[in-house]
């Protein structure tokens, strides 16, 4: 069961409210009748964790205890999220860390030597030392790394196996170490309904060759939401890939979901609802927007990113991935979930400083695109929270500004195809294979902190079917340019995108901003 949100209609005792935008936000005024739509309030956090690891452990869903599957002479992999999840990241110690301990505990009751841990980062970039360090713990850190515990290196030719191929005949390769293991334990971070469940070996640990099935313009057009598995052509296919992995490793999944306690105390009044603010709140959300616009970028940057989410942890689940990953989608509906009545013409989004590949980076134009068309359009369940052919506003600085090591074919992609063409079908067709074969792109994914060459044109393609639904994009607050050569309009004001949003919508458009962050998954009725 889910639980309620809440559903906001502005009137004149409204007050203004906080949209976030980049390292920063603004307190707006939307116009009389705007429905806003809130999460549900913050679950509590399990108190005794180490109790409940435990327990999930030795009472896990679909398969006997972990004990029972532990030998000595075994090889055991085990495989965590990378840094995309989750976000912000989580203050320490990492719940994947505590687990993770847990299980070499067990493992070295049973005996067993041969263990190896992976960062399953796909086509993203290597995790550094000090952020494995800080995924894993520090004991785990000092007895595995360098030679155990290592980045998935979806490029290695030595390094990767082809399973098979699904019924649809999509390729499925993952990583040798992991598909040559008696167990795989893979454990997991589930944020958003999107992830978690049959994404997790299947993409985590697989290459290009088996992402280039699901990170298309096709499969992402037509997946009708990424956060309602049900009707994504996108996790169709995961789950097609995920039984073919299941025909050739046991995987161990063990899976755990957060609260929504995205801020630290100090700045816990940039997740209130607005009408709870007291005077204390209030005046610190004044100073700190002050002091915020006072701040250089590049420090303002730095500050954000340092920003510890004390979440809480409210499930663990574990054993089979088909009967743990239904369990897990329960909690993040209980956590997000809410409900509203009907679509609306044109829907608001305050994009943060922060999405799955600016961690301990830059957020650039194409990663703005991608977080505002590709996640929060696409954070609802039934259907978008705006109509066909209706209008998104998303605020955003969207300056143009690259990380020189994280991204460089990002910036080749901005420069060169862009300047041609914003079409994702031409792109595609006439670009990806380049950007994924680029020996120069390869060479930097392997050996320095580079996203994989294709990863801008999947960052581009994430915005598909968003792009095919609505019949117009502003950016509120954009840099002009950016925003231009990715086809987008830009405007300086809220009261401006919605005069230019009424060529598109007409002069009386119903309005729904949907407040985020925490998360809010809407079911759209």
């Amino acid at each position: 069961m889910s639980r309620p949100g809440f559903v906001l209609e502005v009137d004149e005792r409204t007050p203004s409210l906080l949209v976030h935008q980049g390292e920063g936000f603004r307190l707006e005024k939307f116009p009389l009748g705007t429905r806003v739509i809130y999460p549900p309030d913050s679950l509590p956090g399990i108190r005794d964790l180490d109790a409940a690891i435990r327990h999930a452990l030795l009472n896990p869903h679909g398969t006997p205890p972990l004990p029972e599957l532990l030998r000595p002479d075994m090889r055991l992999t085990i495989v965590f999220d990378d840094i995309s999840l989750p976000l912000p990241q989580m203050r320490p110690p990492d719940i994947r860390g505590r687990i993770i301990e847990h299980v070499l505990e067990l493992a070295a009751a049973a005996g067993v030597d041969d263990v190896e841990l992976l960062a399953a980062n796909a086509l993203h970039r290597r995790m550094t030392p000090a952020e494995l360090k800080r995924a894993v713990g520090d004991r785990v850190f000092r007895a595995f790394f360098p030679k155990h515990l290592r980045n998935h290196d979806a490029e290695d030719p030595d390094g990767m196996t082809h399973l098979g191929l699904t019924r649809h005949g999509e390729d499925v390769e993952i990583n040798k170490r992991a598909a040559e293991s008696d167990l795989l334990v893979y454990v997991n971070i589930t944020l958003t309904a999107m992830s978690g469940g049959p994404k997790s070996v299947a993409v985590g640990l697989g290459s290009y060759k088996s992402l280039k099935h699901h990170h298309n313009v096709h499969t992402l057009r037509h997946s009708t939401s990424f956060n309602d598995p049900p009707n994504s052509a996108m996790h169709h296919s995961y789950h097609r890939m995920a039984k073919v992995v299941e025909d050739h490793v046991k995987v161990f999944t063990i899976e755990t979901t957060l609260n929504g306690d995205n801020f630290p105390e100090a700045t816990k009044f940039l997740q209130k609802r607005e009408w709870e603010w007291n005077l204390r709140d209030q005046a610190s959300l004044l100073a700190f927007k002050k002091a915020n616009e006072m701040t250089p970028l590049k420090l303002r940057r730095e500050i954000w990113q340092r920003n510890d989410a004390p979440f809480g942890v409210t499930g663990i689940h574990a054993g089979d991935p088909k009967e743990v990953h239904p369990l897990t989608l329960a909690n993040v509906h209980r956590q997000q979930l809410t409900e509203i009545d009907g679509q609306a013409d044109i829907g608001v989004w305050g994009l943060p400083f922060l999405c799955p590949y600016n961690v301990n980076s830059i957020m650039n134009p194409i990663l703005v695109m991608s977080l505002g068309l590709g996640y929060f359009f696409n954070l609802y369940r039934n259907k978008p929270i705006v109509r066909q052919g209706g209008v998104a506003i998303f605020y955003h600085p969207m300056q143009n500004d690259f990380h020189q090591i994280h991204h460089p074919s990002y910036i080749d992609f901005f420069e060169e195809v862009l300047t041609q063409t914003t079409d994702q079908q031409a792109i595609e067709s006439k670009f990806e294979k380049q950007f994924a074969e680029d020996p120069w792109y390869t060479h930097l994914y392997r050996n320095s902190y580079a996203y994989h060459g294709v990863h801008p044109l999947y960052m581009w393609y994430w915005g598909a079917h968003a792009m095919e639904h609505l019949g117009d994009v502003i950016f509120v607050g954009a840099d002009r340019k950016a925003a231009a050569r990715m086809g987008f309009r830009s405007a300086s004001t809220l009261a401006d995108a919605l005069e230019m949003a009424k060529d598109t919508v007409g002069g009386s458009p119903s309005i729904t901003y949907q407040h985020t962050p925490p998360a809010t998954l809407a079911d759209v009725r």
